[in-house]
């Protein structure tokens, strides 16, 4: 029996008070906007793993409310789970190494093409935009513990 092994990423939907969206450009990913995030660490939780690359890539802190949608790259083997979040605090503030510019974008319906090129991206943008989250939950279970409910 073969054991499947599979990328897990998170990425944020975020917006200021002007409900303008957080977006980035990568270096490797320069043609599109997109969403902050990135993989998901061994042991760490997916909730920690958003509020982490969120904050490394950008400098905001977020606090995720819940999953607006759960995503698969066939062809890298990439699992790919998007979180509703809000902002907490911090100024755009970029991680060079990996991120080429940041910052918020009056997105809407209308003008999403001119920002996310590729159409993976702007499905899983345009799922966040409606806002509707689904729970998720973080156990331990020896003994069982809810650790987190999202």
């Amino acid at each position: 029996m073969h054991t499947p092994k599979h990328i897990v990423a998170v990425s944020a939907y975020v917006t200021n008070a002007n409900n303008e969206v957080l977006l980035v450009k990568t270096h490797w990913r320069s043609d599109t906007w997109e969403l902050p995030g990135g993989q998901v660490e061994e042991g760490e939780s997916l909730s920690e793993a958003v509020r982490r690359e969120v904050l490394e890539e950008t400098g905001i802190k977020i606090n995720p409310i819940g999953v607006t949608g759960v995503y698969y790259n066939a062809t890298d083997g990439i699992v790919s789970i998007v979180f509703h979040a809000h902002y907490v605090s911090g100024d755009i503030k970029l991680q060079p190494s990996e991120i080429k510019e940041a910052e918020y974008i009056a997105l809407n319906e209308t003008n999403i093409d001119q920002y996310l090129v590729r159409p993976h991206m702007r499905s899983r943008t345009l799922d966040a935009m409606k806002k509707q989250a689904v729970p998720y939950e973080h156990w331990e279970v020896s003994p069982f513990q809810l650790v987190e409910r999202l």
